[in-house]
């Protein structure tokens, strides 16, 4: 797994831009190299920020658009439609404004469907879809993404994997079922850490003066059980792009004075 790296951006506005901008990059570089890309997405505000500035981009049309699988890192089990659902904050954000391959954008399953109120059941539903994308070349039961987002939580929670919970010590299964969740709603699904480990690369979101203690504690060396961000990992790099206010417990040896 790699070591992290840390981009501090002056704000939460610019942090957003030169996210976005890095992901056109990197989506545009996997195509090139493989003729398609696969990106996992996160919802929160820092993730829904970035899809923004993402769609207001001019460099979107440098994106290949059916050629581009789209995942979720977890997912609100909510009816299919609801607001809070992060699949359809994505949607508002950026994807009913490109031409995406309704057939390669993968959203989790909702709570009104086939599994109804089972999040057990629709959480290996996800995790056989995942394997079904998988080829021989990815080495496991996911597909190697080329980016995975990740916002991170005032209590250093990434996707749907908070302290202690059960899910963060899951090493066998790629999707869970998350029942009691600290915030609302309680019941959710989320990739483990083991599927998101798959991603080339691993980006962490975090600004804000909430997410500075969260920053601080995953950077520091605290287990994985008690802060899951610090066991989200991307194969070849883990970049946390944050803004200053996030940074801000941080000792600024982390990080280059210049990219603040």
């Amino acid at each position: 797994m790699s070591a992290p790296q840390l981009v501090v951006h002056r704000d939460k506005e610019l942090m957003a831009q030169a996210a976005a901008a890095r992901l056109i990059t990197k989506i545009v570089d996997a195509q090139a190299a493989r003729g398609s890309a696969s990106v996992v997405l996160t919802g929160g505000r820092n993730g829904n920020a970035l899809l923004a500035a993402l769609g207001a981009s001019p460099a979107r049309d440098a994106v290949d658009w059916g050629h581009l699988d789209l995942w979720w890192g977890d997912e609100r089990f909510l009816p299919e439609g609801d607001p809070e659902r992060n699949a359809t904050q994505a949607r508002e954000a950026l994807l009913d404004r490109v031409p995406v391959d309704p057939a390669r954008v993968h959203p989790m399953p909702a709570s009104d469907g086939p599994h109804g109120g089972d999040a057990d059941a629709a959480a290996a539903a996800y995790a056989a879809e995942l394997a079904a994308a998988a080829g021989p070349e990815d080495h496991g039961p996911v597909p190697t993404f080329d980016v995975l987002m990740l916002g991170v939580g005032p209590d250093t929670h990434v996707a749907s994997l908070f302290p202690e919970l059960p899910g963060v010590r899951e090493t066998e299964r790629t999707v869970v079922g998350v029942h009691g969740a600290p915030k609302p709603p309680p019941t959710r699904i989320s990739l483990t850490l083991p599927a998101i480990r798959a991603a080339r690369e691993v980006w962490l979101l975090a600004a804000g003066a909430d997410k500075a203690k969260a920053a601080t504690i995953a950077l520091s060396g605290a287990g994985e059980v008690q802060a899951p961000a610090a066991g989200a990992r991307g194969r070849s790099r883990t970049l946390w792009l944050l803004d200053a206010a996030a940074a801000s417990g941080l000792p600024r040896d982390l990080y280059p004075p210049a990219s603040a």
